[in-house]
């Protein structure tokens, strides 16, 4: 997120992309309630790319989100102030234990947890359990709870990054968004891709009539995404456990990429209906796990977190005879060149490039 004090101007984020615009002021405006943010919509002073917005709709990466003047703002927050606050119900004994059961890595700056499948990420229309929710049981000795850095599907599992402070919130925010951060997944596919080793590139959209509930390809309309595959073993031509890296934060973009390419994910029946499912004892759970992430420390050096797979993937790996003991392939450097910075970094260079050789002509032209 950035933005502009005068203007109030913010542009949404790659780790913001996909969201809805009210849980976007969750993340960045807490401060701002869901009934001022009801009453800017309603008056038309909420608007996302120029035009009028609704708190319900999703957001891309890109958009520039436009909010009434700062002294509008601090008036309503006043207001809201002088009624008093809701606070979270407290949780129980049984949620703080399976909060903490699921951690791990933990230090001063981050807490990394094996999210389990069928846990949401945040809340949302009758979503009361979520790891958001659970976050009051991961304070530990910090002066706050922890924050969300990114997000995993409800359906898929695996490592979780949060923030403790807020310098490793913007630090691994800016990980996330310059794509430094390397995330590695796991995932059964149904048949077997005619290429081991491939990039899949294709852009991402909303698709129209499901509310931006679901993505598709779209060619002209939709957001460059990059997804690379490799595939770690097959059970002849009936599936394949492939190892997939995002190199780019498109909401559903493994699964709607590996749906585009003729292979759904295992038990992802939204993006690749009936072919999705096996039959015979293969579950028919979302086979989607977050299974490593690699990103720079806030305080030095690396941090290099492996989860662990559910219990459903780890049965349908030895189902199908594969052996997870195979699957931690060796991570291919990513080049500078190739990250969000790098290509901003190029494109600056070769526009000042290009200014210098304008100048340059323009001093000849007047020699002559």
């Amino acid at each position: 997120m950035s933005g502009e004090t005068d203007s109030r101007q913010f542009t949404v984020g790659d780790d913001d992309d996909g969201i809805r615009l009210d849980r976007w002021f969750k993340r960045h405006m807490p401060d701002t309630s869901f009934n001022i943010v009801s009453r800017w919509a309603r008056t038309g002073q909420l608007r996302v790319n120029g035009k009028r917005a609704a708190p319900g709709d999703r957001i891309e990466a890109g958009q520039i989100i436009r909010l009434p003047p700062a002294e509008i703002a601090a008036a309503a927050t006043a207001a809201k102030a002088q009624r008093p606050a809701r606070s979270r119900a407290p949780l129980t004994e049984e949620e703080i234990a399976f909060a903490r059961s699921l951690v791990i890595h933990q230090d001063r700056q981050a807490i990394v947890i094996n999210k389990p499948p069928g846990l949401a990420t945040q809340g949302g229309t009758k979503t009361e359990v979520h790891v958001d929710r659970l976050l009051d049981a991961l304070q530990f000795d910090a002066e706050s709870r922890p924050k969300l850095v990114h997000r995993l599907d409800k359906d898929t599992s695996g490592v979780l990054l949060l923030a403790r402070t807020s310098r490793a919130a913007a630090h691994f925010a800016k990980a996330f968004s310059s794509r430094t951060a390397r995330k590695i997944y796991w995932a059964i596919a149904t048949g077997v891709p005619s290429i081991d080793d491939g990039m899949i590139e294709l852009p991402i959209a909303k698709q129209p009539g499901t509310g931006g509930e679901k993505m598709h390809v779209d060619e002209k309309e939709g957001s460059p995404a990059r997804t690379r595959y490799r595939v770690i073993e097959r059970a002849g031509n009936r599936a394949c456990w492939v190892e997939l890296q995002p190199y780019t934060g498109r909401t559903h973009q493994l699964r709607v990429h590996l749906a585009a390419i003729g292979h759904p994910i295992v038990g992802d029946g939204k993006y690749g209906g009936a072919e999705a499912f096996l039959s015979g004892t293969i579950s028919r759970k979302m086979h989607l796990h977050a299974r490593r992430l690699r990103v720079d420390h806030p305080d030095g050096g690396t941090l290099d977190v492996v989860a662990e797979l559910p219990e459903h993937i780890a049965d349908s790996l030895r189902n199908l005879g594969f052996d997870e003991a195979e699957g931690d392939l060796p991570i291919d450097e990513v080049k500078f060149s190739e990250t969000a910075e790098g290509k901003r970094r190029a494109q600056a260079a070769k526009a000042k490039d290009a200014r210098k050789a304008r100048r340059g002509e323009r001093r000849g032209r007047s020699r002559g």
